[in-house]
């Protein structure tokens, strides 16, 4: 009998990169995966209906960055930031804007790199600063898709790798506290260190995707003009006004953890300006939340998603068929760990709640096949970051699309999803086998 994650996951993989809508793929993975796994329709519903407010509060974040993304373009943001980076681009004619080119990939890379731990936002400046600056990209004739793979690289490098941050809750909370509580002591164990080696493939990724997506790519400038508003007249008061708002947006979310109140307070600096002027507020808003509705649809449906892999209990049984194969061989062992992992982070969409599961379900594996405690923490801490690119319903994935998609010409599946699971993924599953040999 097939193994229902396997299923599952295989279904929704195989629908998304056939075009069919990441939701209704979801949807249908999450019914075929649940019935697989002995749950019965009313029971893989239920679990499905469950788990679909998990992904609410995300999406409800998402919709209203979305409207607060729409007050931004109307301020003119979008377009001072293209006159100041087309006049740039002039002056540098000779080389094509080249300088401008690394100045705007550098500042994609740091901020999303600060959003894990310096300013730990994690994907809510992607709706906010991506947008006014696809007109300028566009211009250069960036590929998207290797903005994409930036931005990726940014979101989940950081928490696997340096304890700050997010990276904090995900190595020390979550990592090294569910490894320990599986019976291995961690005294003493540098979690930095049992990561290097993993990180060093994501880096590999990275500089892969430079290579990979280094030739122009054409966009149409019209449909970029027609969402981003960039020919909006501007002046200095609007421009200030945006800046506060976005300030003040960042510091709400940080002190509160509210995405949604951060955007809320943003959207009504605006209102209360008399940028967005009041008898507008209503269809900005609507146009904003249209904007993201795909986004939150498909955060919510993989929330449904993951309550079902839980609900059959699969996961554990896939670990235990894969330790028949193992055969004492602790290559085979670490290869087969990180390509469960995969499956699973790739179906339930977030590495911080992956963990958790297959902490309890490795460890003791990794213990029989001698593996030393830091390696038993690389082992987990890269099955459960494996499968976070290159998923669908993955946040590290739906943000960057958020940003890129704004005028319909980046598809999700096709130039976010494959070109992050290709360069990050394979790199990743690769150095953190080699690790998992050595420490």
């Amino acid at each position: 009998m097939i193994n229902a994650v396997i299923a599952a996951v295989g279904i929704m993989l195989i629908l998304s990169l056939s075009r069919v809508h990441v939701v209704i793929a979801l949807i249908v993975g999450a019914l075929v995966g649940g019935l697989t796994g002995g749950l019965g329709i009313e029971a893989t519903l239920k679990a499905f209906n469950n788990g679909l407010g998990g992904g609410a509060t995300v999406a409800l974040s998402y919709a209203l960055l979305g409207a607060f993304a729409v007050a931004i373009a109307k301020s003119g943001l979008a377009h001072a930031l293209a006159d100041k980076a087309l006049a740039m681009v002039d002056r540098q004619h000779a080389n094509g804007g080249g300088n401008v080119k690394w100045l705007l990939i550098g500042l994609l890379w740091v901020v999303a790199i600060a959003s894990q731990n310096i300013l730990p936002i994690h994907i809510a400046f992607i709706p906010l600063l991506v947008p006014p600056l696809l007109y300028v990209l566009t211009k250069l004739q960036l590929d998207r898709r290797l903005i994409a793979c930036v931005i990726t690289f940014g979101l989940i490098t950081p928490y696997m790798f340096l304890p700050v941050g997010f990276g904090n809750i995900f190595l020390n909370e979550i990592l090294l506290a569910n490894v320990a509580r599986s019976g291995v002591d961690i005294s003493g164990i540098n979690v930095t260190h049992a990561m290097g080696i993993p990180a060093l493939g994501m880096v590999f990724g990275l500089a892969a995707a430079f290579i990979s997506y280094r030739k122009k790519r054409i966009y149409d400038l019209e449909k970029i003009e027609q969402v981003e508003q960039v020919a909006v007249q501007y002046n200095p008061l609007s421009l200030m006004v945006a800046g506060l708002a976005i300030v003040v947006a960042f510091i709400i979310q940080l002190l509160l953890d509210s995405m949604i109140i951060g955007a809320l307070v943003g959207f009504l600096i605006f209102s209360a300006s008399g940028i967005v002027k009041w008898r507008e507020t209503d269809d900005l808003f609507t146009e904003g939340m249209k904007m993201m509705a795909m986004i939150g649809f498909i955060m919510i449906a993989a929330s449904g998603f993951a309550e079902v892999m839980k609900a059959t209990g699969h996961v554990q049984t896939l670990v235990e068929s894969s330790a028949s194969w193992i055969d004492h061989s602790k290559g085979i062992g670490a290869l087969l760990m990180l390509l469960v992992g995969l499956l699973v982070t790739m179906g339930i969409g977030s590495s911080f709640s992956t963990v958790p599961i297959l902490a309890a379900i490795f460890v003791p594996l990794c213990v029989q096949l001698g593996f030393s405690p830091i390696a038993i923490v690389c082992i987990v801490g890269t099955a459960g970051a494996l499968g976070d690119a290159g998923s669908p319903a993955s946040d590290s994935t739906l943000g960057p699309t958020s940003g890129l998609n704004i005028d319909g010409q980046h598809h999700h599946i096709w130039d976010t999803v494959v070109p992050t699971f290709l360069h990050y993924n394979l790199p990743l599953l690769a150095f953190g086998w080699v690790a998992a040999m050595v420490l």
